[in-house]
């Protein structure tokens, strides 16, 4: 049977085929199944297939579908009149999404909905149908969500955190999905269960994370260790045998399950570990710090200060520039001078592609307020020998120069390309 157009034209419509991703909808038919049974359906109907578009997103939130977007676009543009798909679930398990569809019904803009098993048309009996089926949906859904998380705080009862085991821990892969007992992780728990321990003994966090470099130590995914990886596990109750979940929810439980070190131990690795800030008469603040990283060893770059004093009393002040270590500890990159990186940063401006300076608008913006000013207070001629025209690039080592320090970091945050800091060298990387 063909549907028509008022017109008389025939329905154009669009194949569309959804699967979501998340675990709630892995029994629905994959999307090359779903086209397969509507191309069967539209050469039985003899419908006019246009188009087909596939998506692989969640429908339970309203509009976070790029490609379901773009069906309701051209459904108003009369691109399309009307949508084939497997279920009225593919299209919407939301009410904002299923009232886009029953509104463009009632302009007229969309014809027909059909799916494997029915038909809905502008008509009031078809529009309530749609829109029971598409409120089922969305009460599934939301029923779904309540029971996982009945079920996860479940599992938090009988002692087993949601999620992957941290490090040290591993689940027996030989129980059912769901009944899998946690164990320790024969390979990583006696390196773990030493870092607690060489704390515990007086060391600190970088000298435990020194020794866990040399032992080879990696990750289930085969990366090294960090030295926040170090003080994230250090101070994780779930070694001593207790969880939060979820985190921040102040719910705690017990593990049911072999623990690491005992609760004593824990709690004096974790009060080793606390500093105490040493008072100070302020935070010292530096021009270009968390703008550049370290080309050795990829961590950030810091600064410090020093003072020399001359024989007449006064003093001159020094700034230097250098790798923070927070990757690698024995990070041989030397330090550098403030006053060389400005030159060198200056001699990287002229190297860059005008459009890597991606504060070029708002440079643009300040140039054309200086030459206001030249013009219009000083009363010179932008372009003669007193008023001489101003360039992005000249504005820029300028700011660098003699800017202040919020105009410095600015402009180099809005560089479009990373700084690295190698061999006392500055180096631009895209």
């Amino acid at each position: 049977m063909e549907t028509k157009l008022p017109q008389g034209r025939k329905v154009k419509f669009c194949l569309y085929a959804r699967k979501s991703s998340e675990r709630d909808e892995l029994q629905a038919l994959s999307i090359d199944s779903q086209i397969k049974e509507m191309m069967a359906v539209a050469e039985r109907d003899n419908l006019n297939v246009v188009d087909i578009r596939k998506e692989s997103h969640s429908a339970k939130d309203s509009g976070e579908r790029p490609i379901f977007r773009s069906i309701i676009n051209d459904i108003k543009l009369d691109n399309i009149q009307g949508i084939l798909t497997w279920a009225p679930d593919r299209l919407s398990r939301n009410a904002g999404d299923l009232g886009v569809m029953v509104d463009l019904m009632d302009q007229k803009y969309l014809v027909e909905i059909r799916t494997y098993s029915q038909v809905f048309t502008n008509s009031p009996n078809d529009k309530f149908l749609l829109m029971i089926l598409g409120s089922q949906a969305k009460l599934e859904n939301d029923n779904k969500a309540v029971n996982v998380k009945r079920g996860l705080k479940a599992k938090c009862e009988m002692g087993y955190r949601p999620g992957m085991a941290p490090l040290g821990f591993i689940h027996d892969g030989i129980e059912k999905k769901g009944q899998k007992r946690v164990i320790l992780d024969p390979e990583r728990a006696p390196l773990i269960k030493e870092m607690f321990e060489r704390v515990a003994s007086g060391q600190n966090g970088r000298d435990v994370f020194s020794w866990l470099m040399t032992t080879g130590f990696t990750s289930r995914s085969g990366k090294k260790p960090t030295l926040s990886t170090v003080y994230e596990t250090l101070a994780n109750p779930y070694y001593s045998g207790k969880f939060e979940y979820p985190i921040g929810s102040d719910n705690w439980y017990e593990v049911a399950h072999e623990v690491l070190i005992s609760k004593e131990m824990f709690e004096d690795v974790r009060q080793r570990l606390e500093t105490v800030p040493k008072p100070r008469p302020g935070t010292k603040e530096f021009d270009f710090i968390r703008l550049i990283k370290c080309g050795n060893c990829g961590s950030g770059v810091c600064a410090e200060e020093k003072f020399k004093t001359l024989k007449d009393g006064s003093k001159i002040r020094y700034v230097y520039y250098h790798c923070t270590k927070g990757a690698d500890r024995n990070c041989n990159e030397p330090y550098v001078r403030e006053e060389d990186l400005i030159e060198q940063l200056i001699l990287l401006i002229d190297r860059l592609d005008i459009n890597q300076i991606g504060a070029k608008k708002k440079l643009q913006g300040e140039i054309e307020r200086y030459e206001r000013f030249i013009h219009g207070v000083l009363g010179q001629e932008i372009g003669s020998d007193n008023g001489a025209k101003v360039n992005i690039r000249d504005y820029a080592k300028y700011v660098l120069k003699n800017g202040n320090r919020d105009e410095k970091r600015e402009l180099l945050s809005c560089l479009k390309t990373k700084l690295y800091l190698k061999s006392k060298t500055i180096y631009a990387q895209n």
